[in-house]
């Protein structure tokens, strides 16, 4: 049985999200965050060594990375669903979209994260310039959001998936104004309706106010 280990407001909603999406059966396990530190319980660190979220076990399979997490399920389970072929005109853009999520974006807030945890001085060379990426990131996804439904094109993919918690859950850890990024929150209102998105939110983080404008 399929079992995603979910951590309460972590990359591993994005587990969940397409979990419900392909409507594979699967088993949901919940973990809180500690309450003081917000870092995972120990048994979640125990999972697996890297000790971050997402973590999945499927048998005696125990894989972490959401990246990766995500081409096992779709290899095994998604039957070519929510995927782009290599010879569709979109293909491209869906593997450039796919990655950006976590080669560029998060990695990108999760960066101004710790730098505004640290307190520099407002001018700090190194601050200006990772806000500037950040900016610049946002401003790419607004401007392609602006001219397709969906970040692959016309087609929702698992690039959306990949892309929502960035736009949204990590705003809770790392603040963005999306007032600045209009296409943006017009996309997040149509990913967000979705009905696997509000199910997978609902099972993996009840009550939780989802941070889609």
């Amino acid at each position: 049985m399929l079992t995603v280990h979910h951590l309460g407001k972590s990359q591993s909603e994005r587990i969940v999200w397409l979990c419900e999406e392909l409507e594979i059966p699967y088993e949901l396990k919940r973990y809180a965050r500690d309450s003081v530190t917000m870092l995972a319980p120990p048994d979640y660190k125990a999972l697996h060594p890297i000790g971050a979220a997402p973590v999945i076990t499927d048998g005696d399979l125990v894989l972490a990375e959401s990246g990766a997490i995500v081409d096992y399920i779709m290899a095994r389970y998604g039957n070519g669903r929510l995927v782009l072929r290599p010879d569709d005109p979109d293909f491209a853009q869906f593997l450039y979209w796919f990655h950006f999520a976590n080669g560029t974006l998060q990695a990108g807030m999760g960066r101004l994260m710790i730098l505004n945890r640290l307190r520099p001085a407002g001018d700090n060379p190194m601050l200006v310039a990772t806000r500037g990426r950040v900016d610049r990131a946002f401003d790419l996804v607004d401007a392609r959001v602006r001219d397709a439904e969906y970040l692959a094109g016309n087609t929702f993919t698992t690039a959306d998936i990949m892309m929502g918690f960035s736009l949204t859950t990590m705003r809770y850890f790392q603040p963005y104004d999306l007032q600045r990024c209009p296409n943006v929150v017009k996309y997040l209102g149509r990913i967000g309706a979705r009905p696997a998105y509000r199910r997978a939110m609902e099972k993996g983080d009840p009550g939780m106010a989802l941070l889609l404008s």
